[in-house]
Parts: C-alpha cells; structure tokens; sequence
C-alpha cells in the first residue's frame, strides 16, 4: 500500500506528532511504502526518531522565512481564509502561503492513501482531494472541544471522507451524531511500548507531563498540590513539558510558597525514567483526547489521579480500580484524591499493578494492524464498520 501522513509539523513535540509518527513508522516496517509530509518546517531535524524506510517530505520551509519562488504574492492574497476557518487551535500556522501548499500538495495526488491529522488539514483534503485518493482523517481531539466555526465546517465537509477515525468511544458517538452516513472508527492511540520498568512506590513524587499551556490545567495541579504539601510536605510534584506558560505556572508555585516542592524541568528526553521514578500521575487537563502520555504512565504501573474532564480519562480508567477520578476542574477534590492516595502506598501499589493491566490494550501489537486492516478495507472499496476496535 502507499500511505502518506499529512502534518502540521512533523518537525515538533507533542502528542499527536508522537503518535503518527509511530503509525508511520508501523505501516514501514510493515512493509508499505510510506510518506510523511510537513506541511511546514521550523526545527533542522525531528524531534522523534523516524523510521528511515519513511520518507519526509517539507512543503513550506519556514526555518529562515523562506518565501516560495513559483507562487506570486497576488495568488497568496487570493487564497486567504478560504479554507481553514477562525477558532482552529493552530490557525496562525494557515498563512495565505502556508494554506495554498496545502492545497497544492493534496490537489495533485491520484492514487494510494492520504491521511489527515487536524481539522485544518482534514477541512483541505475534504474539498481538494481527488476522488481516486482513499481520504482518511484523523481526529485527535473531542467534537465538544471545538469551537462552533469549526464544527460548523466538520459538518459540512466531513462526509466527504472514506473514513473519520477517532481514539475513543466517546468521540465515536459525539461524530455519528453529527454525521451519520459517514463512517466512524475507532482506533485508540498505541503507546510506544507496553512492557516498561514499574514503579517501586519509592519516591514521594506526583509526576505531570504535557504542553505547559492552559489546555493541561497544570495551573489547577499546582493549586491542589498547595493542599497536598500541607498534609505530605515531604512529596514533591514535576511537571515536565516545554511551553509558553512556563513563567506563570513558575510563578503560581512561588505564590503558593511551593518553590522548593514544584519542580519544571522542561522537556523530559527519558520521559520513561522519569515515571518509572515517580509514585503517583496526575492528569489536570480541561480537555483531552486520548491523553496517552497517561497511558504511558500506566504501563510503569503508576496510579493515575485524574480530571474527569472530556474526553479520554473515564474511556481508560475506571474510578477506584486503575485511579481515581474527580469532578473536572474541582481542585479540592483533586487534592483530596492525591491525599487520599499518596497516603496509602498499599492503594497505590493495588491501583498500579491494574493500571498496567489496562494499558495492554494499547499495545502497538494490537493497535497498529488494526489501521492496516482499515486501509486495507478502504483500498477494496468496503464500507468498514464503526466499532472497528471493538469487532477485532
């Protein structure tokens, strides 16, 4: 098969960078000729480690603001705004230059499998991909996260698509609803590995890890752990993640007097070493996905101590057995649950041991022929079923 993988930026962090950049890996070992396309470019080499049977392709170079040579300003200004609409999370990546290389790439494709992975991008190939390219989009986010203008146009747009894949069965039905002659599927992010070294309930640590922006709610996590500090002054909370709010969430500790118990220490490049080092995870996110950097702390046989925010924690958690869930965005109950827990290593250590057990159905094993299977499927030309996940 011909796969290609259409990013935003293929060169960055984050969790949906990680996550196709496995599925792209995945689909090169397995044998399929595989594409992994930029649509632009701001870093020298990628932050993940690319499988060199994957080839990686920039549309729009932006390292040292670079114009393109074969496209007049005037076209430039033509194209603006006609596609990605306001209220899309990386809507001031979509310059006039940025959307119409887009455009371009995706008008030009005959054959194979193109997949999507934002609603910007997923919005382009809906209206320029030709009808002979299997189209596939992916969705990393919940519906109810989106604003109303992007909704609008995932409405409108999104039956064009052979298939919308989503990473949990919340997000299944928040999309059937919306469209219902549209397929679908299912297919949860895989965590890079499922077998790792477990936590030994050792160290007095609360580990955190993502973007250090309001999404995370690392703000509210500070806040809670002030609470926590006051009952187990001996435990310690690392968040670690690079970000722009670095500064004000530096600044919420040194306010709550938690100078010497919050700790930032920026991107973790042995993020393994760091929860398997760690005794309790902490989600604080407004919203989420699939928040699999949880799912990766589960695999260290970690308790988790979550949000029940939407969507993602309740679809792998079940309250009391794996962790604990609480109202989303109530900091007393988040710190009431980190007391109650780091209070209780025999708890901790009961809640790890299932939380591993949990993460196994995210094993790259089980997850990654299920999106051979659905490509496959969509290249014969069959209608896939919605619960894809759950009928294998």
């Amino acid at each position: 098969m011909k796969i290609r993988y259409l990013m935003l930026h293929a060169y960055g962090m984050g969790g949906t960078i990680r996550t196709v950049v496995n599925q792209a890996n995945a689909m090169a070992a397995a044998g399929h000729e595989v594409e992994l396309v930029s649509l632009v470019r701001r870093r020298d080499t990628p932050q993940f480690s690319l499988d060199p049977r994957v080839a990686l392709t920039t549309l729009v170079d932006q390292r040292d603001g670079r114009q393109p040579d074969s496209i007049t300003r005037k076209a430039w200004r033509r194209i603006r705004g006609k596609i990605v609409p306001h209220g899309e999370f990386a809507a001031d990546y979509f310059t006039e230059r940025v959307e119409w290389a887009a455009m371009e790439y995706v008008s030009q494709l005959r054959d194979g499998v193109l997949v999507t992975t934002r609603p910007a991008l997923n919005l382009i190939s809906a209206r320029r991909t030709p009808k002979s390219v299997v189209k596939v989009a992916q969705e990393h986010m919940n519906l109810s996260a989106y604003p109303d203008t992007i909704r609008r146009e995932i409405a409108r747009h999104y039956g064009g698509f052979d298939a919308i894949t989503v990473l949990t069965g919340t997000n299944r039905l928040e999309y059937q609803r919306l469209l219902p002659q549209t397929p679908i599927v299912q297919i949860p992010n895989a965590v890079p590995q499922s077998d790792q070294e477990c936590s030994q309930q050792v160290n007095p640590v609360v580990i955190a890890a993502g973007r250090l922006v309001p999404q995370k709610g690392f703000d509210l996590l500070i806040q809670a752990f002030a609470q926590v500090v006051a009952e187990h002054p001996q435990w310690r909370l690392r968040i670690c993640g690079t970000g722009p709010r670095k500064g004000q969430l530096s600044g919420l500790a040194k306010q709550h007097g938690l100078s010497a118990h919050v700790e930032l220490p920026g991107r973790a490049d042995q993020l393994d070493r760091e929860l398997a080092n760690a005794s309790v995870y902490a989600l604080s996110s407004r919203f989420e996905g699939l928040p699999m950097v949880m799912i990766e702390a589960m695999t260290h046989a970690l308790p988790v101590v979550a949000f029940d925010c939407p969507t993602g924690p309740r679809d792998v958690l079940t309250d009391g057995v794996n962790g604990v869930l609480v109202p989303p965005r109530d900091v007393d109950a988040l710190a009431a649950a980190l007391n109650r827990v780091i209070a209780d290593r025999k708890l901790r250590a009961r809640m790890g041991k299932a939380a591993a057990k949990s993460s196994r159905a995210y094993a790259p094993e089980l997850v990654m022929p299920l999106w051979e299977d659905l490509f496959s499927e969509l290249l014969q030309g069959e209608r896939v079923a919605d619960n894809f996940w759950s009928s294998r």
